[in-house]
């Protein structure tokens, strides 16, 4: 459940839907509901409603219930309790299954001996026939006589209906022919087959759904169960639900992270490629963060807890994963306009050939069959599975790639942004002054280094802090400054083993206009000086540095068309720097954070659909104000909040990959509508004509489905990159 500014939005498990119409009928029934606004979606059985203040849980139960379905709150135990008893249900399916089976194979079998002069004789006998074919129809076949009632009831028409109806008129046609005798050929494998086949369809879509929802339920799995939690001096282990924010906790070497926190004790390297899938480990000392269900290297990690239930990363991740696969693209709606009438137009189309038939060629018989092929054939369960099963795949392979989708529309028009607006700081560059360049006089690098460092070592200035660490020098080696005094706005000075040395700007050493100087200057970078007495020792200069992805990203964008524009308040000398560095031809520099979202409102002007890429708070407006926003996941909670997908690896890679995973995800869709309409319209054409026999119709409906699920599930072979 989530709040948002126009309500709650509430996730229900919808129970007893079987095809695109029921899904399209439910969320007409509630959107038609005072105070509620639905979303219903087919492959995950869910329905998302945000309710008002005129309405609550309780009215929409009972509306799904007045609809034929039913509705329960979705909660941290409904994804075990529907496991559950959807595994009792699959089992019990399958030996109905087989049952079925038994009893329509010597109804189809008898066909193969009925070829020939003498075929008649070979018939089994027409009372058998009967009792062979009847539990089929009523014992097996009854969950299409009571999922169309349902639909009925509820003002509406579904698949159930169709092969309630079908089969139904066989299996009428041919009791009658049997107790009157009459001379007419009986249809009692027709029926028999189609409903064994339907439920032969029905169990493999069940089985290649559940395989669409694996993302979830790999990420649900990482979560650890407990966590050795420091209690008055004592390690013990506590369920992690336990765990409260400021607990102390150990991770052990080879352990899971329970829940997210903050390094306090101890050095490791976390392997968090289940969040950014990354597979390199990442080290972690003392003031790092640490997420949970990140796997511990080799050393022993005492951390505070700051983030637990439902406020962890890895929670969001499953909340954020769950929402995108049941929103819906815009390409779906073509499919739910046409699920809302497709009923009973097949049902007139149906009327329509059996009355042409019969007048045609005078053979009620004939006329029965064809009819029924018609009902059979147009099932519109493919069409209602083609856009879900394929978002459900894509999202799901975007988390694992550490690329999280906000919802479906997003993802659809990711595929087709023309511009690109990127922040510089810590989009393009790594967000952190970092010494990129040493120059020495007469010292070693390393001994530079060292020594700067010494006189740095206890500043939390920025650019110190950047000497500090380029020098990678362990604490207790570091040499010790005496004499140390901090200048403010110019540097230091101090003795390190006897040597007067001064660090600061080139200006207050009086080297403002040295050409090493400049021209490290000029380049976008700020420089340090080293002095030791009145001579030059080293220059430092640091610079936030460009990503080492980001000029092979921003050559992959351009390859696709794309127009890569550069946003920054920096000055222009530095970001021509940083933009010739990164391969950007267009950059704007010196725009202030208000002013973001203006040049993002301007670069639309022209028509291009424009995306932008941010991670800062100043980002936020520029991110609301793109089509499509891209937020670096190591950013602020506005950037993410804003966005409409988020990258947990701070990489611009994550947004070609995004783009990719978005074109991918969008071609399996248009390949899934075209495979189902293409069974429909071919279909229902064909067995108009009488060229469909029912049984055959009754394996190409089942098939349909089949193949349009199995189509999603081959963008499990998407990996970024490619």
């Amino acid at each position: 459940m989530t709040e948002s500014e126009t309500g709650r939005v509430v996730e229900f498990a919808i129970g007893g839907m079987t095809c695109a119409a029921c899904s399209a009928r439910l969320e007409k029934v509630l959107n038609r509901q005072a105070g509620m606004q639905a979303n219903v979606n087919l492959a995950a059985e869910r329905a998302r409603v945000r309710l008002s203040a005129a309405a609550d849980e309780a009215a929409v139960v009972a509306a799904v219930a007045k609809a034929g379905f039913t509705a329960a709150v979705v909660d941290a135990q409904t994804r075990e309790r529907e496991k559950a008893a959807k595994l009792l249900l699959y089992r019990s399916e399958i030996r109905r299954f087989w049952i079925s089976v038994a009893l329509t194979l010597p109804l189809v079998g008898q066909m193969f001996f009925m070829f020939g002069e003498h075929g008649h004789m070979n018939e089994l006998p027409r009372w058998f026939q009967l009792a062979l074919a009847t539990p089929v129809q009523f014992w097996i076949g009854w969950r299409f006589y009571d999922g169309g009632f349902k639909s009925l009831r509820g003002g509406g028409a579904n698949m159930d209906v169709l092969v309630a109806l079908g089969t139904s008129m066989a299996w009428g046609f041919s009791t009658v022919v049997t107790l009157f005798g009459l001379d007419q050929h009986v249809y009692f494998e027709g029926g028999a087959a189609v409903i064994t086949l339907v439920l032969l369809g029905k169990l493999l879509e069940a089985r290649a759904k559940a395989r669409t929802s694996e993302a979830i339920e790999s990420l649900i799995r990482l979560q650890p169960k407990t966590a050795r939690v420091e209690r008055d001096g004592q390690w013990i282990d506590m369920p992690v639900e336990a765990l409260m924010p400021g607990d102390v906790f150990l991770v052990r070497p080879g352990e899971s992270v329970p829940v997210d926190g903050e390094l306090i004790d101890g050095e490791s390297s976390v392997n968090e490629a289940m969040l950014t899938g990354e597979s390199m480990p990442v080290g972690k000392r003392a003031g790092d963060k640490v997420f949970a269900a990140t796997a511990n290297g080799q050393g022993a990690m005492r951390c505070r807890a700051t983030g637990v239930g439902e406020h962890t990363l890895l929670a969001g991740i499953i909340r954020m994963v769950g929402e995108a696969q049941g929103s819906k693209a815009p390409v779906q709606r073509l499919a739910d306009r046409i699920s809302a009438i497709f009923v009973p137009t097949v049902c007139v189309i149906a009327l329509a050939t059996f009355v042409g038939w019969w007048w045609y060629a005078g053979d009620f018989a004939e006329a029965l069959v064809n009819a029924v092929a018609v009902l059979v054939i147009a099932c519109p369960c493919a069409l209602g599975l083609a856009t879900p099963t394929a978002i459900m795949v894509g999202t799901g392979q975007g988390a694992r790639a550490g690329i999280l989708v906000k919802n479906a529309e997003a993802l659809e028009r990711a595929e087709k942004i023309t511009v690109l607006a990127l922040d510089k700081t810590g989009t393009l560059t790594c967000g952190t002054p970092q010494v990129t360049d040493v120059v020495t006089y007469g010292l070693s690098r390393e001994e530079a280094l060292g020594l700067a460092a010494a006189l740095e070592e206890n500043s939390e200035h920025p650019l110190a802090r950047a000497i500090v660490a380029a020098a990678g020098i362990p604490t207790v080696n570091r040499k010790k400054a005496a004499n140390f005094k901090s200048l403010p706005g110019q540097g230091v000075d101090g003795e390190v083993d006897g040597r007067v040395l001064r660090l600061g700007s080139p200006t207050w050493l009086g080297m403002a206009d040295d050409p090493a100087v400049t021209g490290l200057q000029q380049a976008g970078k700020t420089v340090v000086v080293l002095v030791e007495g009145e001579t030059r020792r080293a220059l430092f200069a640091i610079a936030d540095a460009l990503r080492p992805t980001s000029r092979a990203a921003v050559e992959r964008l351009r390859e696709r068309g794309i127009r890569v524009v550069m946003l920054t308040g920096d000055n222009a000398a530095t970001a021509a720097a940083i933009a010739a560095e990164a391969g950007i031809a267009e950059f704007r520099a010196g725009i202030l954070p208000g002013d973001k979202a203006a040049a993002i409102n301007e670069l639309k002007s022209g028509g291009a659909l424009v995306a932008m890429v941010g991670d800062g708070i100043n980002d936020a407006p520029a991110l609301a104000a793109a089509d499509v926003s891209f937020a670096i996941g190591a950013g602020s909670d506005a950037a993410v909040e804003a966005a409409d997908l988020t990258l947990i690896r701070s990489d611009l890679m994550g947004v070609v990959d995004a783009i990719a995973l978005s074109a991918a995800t969008l071609g399996k869709i248009r390949q899934n509508l075209f495979f189902a309409f293409i069974y429909n319209v071919a279909g229902i054409p064909l067995a108009a004509l009488g060229w469909l026999n029912p049984v055959v119709a009754g394996a190409a409906m089942a098939m349909s489905s089949v193949s349009v699920v199995s189509n999603s599930l081959l963008l499990k072979r998407w990996r970024p990159g490619s």
